[in-house]
């Protein structure tokens, strides 16, 4: 991508609460990128064609989505949200976050990391519903996802906020001299924000390349403190599905991004490099991880829509068949949004009673589908039984890649 680095320098300041040699004045290299609006893009037949071919591998996934399919694609959701917060360094076993998730639900206060993955789900939902809710995508809407993302964790403070100072990443917490990139200065974010808001709205360019340029350039501007990488992901989903092509499965791109977070890292670093051949090897990455996605996620949800087929299969073993109309059944439906199921998220997404939701669930417990996690009445949960092994073969990149 077009931009240039700028040599600067980092005062001196011995009151400084650092070693020595950081309170002494430094030199650092800020990057200053271009304006979105100046690029001109070509790509080669080759690239061309693994875009296409990336493409197509969404608009496959997505081509059977619809309500019946709903719960699926909160699963997915979820899983690209724990993903892209594991590109982080947040790691949380599946069985911990989905047992969080219980919890929450009962009004108890998880852990912190908990918190941080769980704020990232919810402002995963707050990207999508605002992709297709907004006439144009602007910087509070992005502000609203980050506030969602970091409200009532530790930087709760900074949540929304764009940033009014110079950050950096990587190096030493006191000067940027040692740093692996230093992003724009705060005075030139309003400007870089509005352009990336003016390009984010133009569908001029293909919707692959879109998102990728998007996500790069907001990752390149790091306009907040923290939570820049995770909001940025979720911007990629924003650009898929305001152009049409993600409109019920989200495709689990940081699944394969934090497989390989170096090279993925370093896949940005080569876009903020001056001429095209950054700008192309990026492009290159973002396509090739999003076709591995789309096929991850195609295996995933066969996977899951097998065990639910097993899950049916025990239900009619059983010594007394629920009825055609019998809540159990809607309970298997819903289940893969649940690994973790509580009764009152059973009662609320079937709208059964709660006296019918039980049965089923004591049924569903008779036939090895669920398994009681809780011993506690007030807070019960139960295990759908193989889904979280699923899950975690999925945020691992484990499962079969076969489209």
């Amino acid at each position: 991508m077009p931009g240039h680095y700028e040599s600067r320098i980092w005062p001196s300041d011995p009151t400084r609460d650092a070693p020595l040699r950081h309170r002494r004045a430094c030199r650092y290299e800020v990057h200053l990128p271009a304006p979105l609006r100046t690029l001109q893009l070509t790509l080669d037949g080759q690239l061309a064609a693994l875009v296409s071919e990336a493409e197509h591998a969404l608009h496959g996934l997505n081509r059977d989505g619809g309500g019946a399919l709903r719960p699926l694609a909160r699963l997915l959701l979820r899983t690209e949200s724990i993903a892209s917060s594991k590109v982080e360094g947040m790691q949380l076993g599946v069985r911990e976050l989905a047992l969080a998730e219980a919890k929450r639900a009962y009004g108890t206060e998880p852990g912190p990391t908990a918190r941080d993955v769980l704020g990232n789900i919810d402002a995963m939902q707050i990207a999508l519903d605002s992709a297709v809710a907004e006439a144009r995508f602007d910087t509070p809407q992005i502000q609203a996802i980050h506030r969602r993302l970091l409200e009532g964790t530790t930087h709760g403070r900074i949540a929304g906020a764009i940033r009014t100072r110079q950050n950096w990443i990587g190096g030493n917490d006191y000067t940027p001299c040692d740093a692996d990139f230093v992003p724009p200065p705060p005075e030139t974010l309003q400007a870089l924000l509005v352009d990336l808001c003016d390009a984010l709205n133009d569908h001029q360019l293909s919707p692959l390349v879109h998102a990728a340029l998007i996500h790069a350039q907001f990752e390149t501007i790091h306009p907040f403190v923290d939570g820049n990488g995770r909001t940025g992901r979720a911007l990629v989903h924003v650009v898929l599905r305001r152009r049409g092509l993600t409109p019920h499965f989200v495709p689990p791109i940081s699944v394969v991004f934090a497989d390989a977070r170096d090279t993925y890292v370093a896949a940005l670093m080569r876009y903020r490099e001056p001429g095209e051949t950054g700008l192309m090897a990026w492009i290159e990455h973002f396509a090739a991880a999003t076709l591995r996605a789309a096929r991850l996620a195609r295996v995933y949800m066969e996977s899951v829509q097998m065990l639910q087929r097993d899950w049916r299969a025990r239900m009619r073993t059983q010594p007394a068949v629920p009825r055609a109309d019998a809540a159990v059944w809607s309970l298997i439906d819903m289940l893969p949004a649940y690994p973790v199921l509580t009764a009152a998220d059973a009662i609320a997404d079937t709208g059964r009673s709660k006296s019918r939701v039980y049965d089923a669930i004591d049924q569903l417990v008779a036939a090895g589908v669920l398994a009681p996690i809780s011993g506690r009445p007030r807070y019960q949960a139960w295990e759908a039984l193989g889904l979280l092994e699923l899950i975690t073969e999925l945020e691992q990149g484990r499962l079969g890649t076969t489209a």
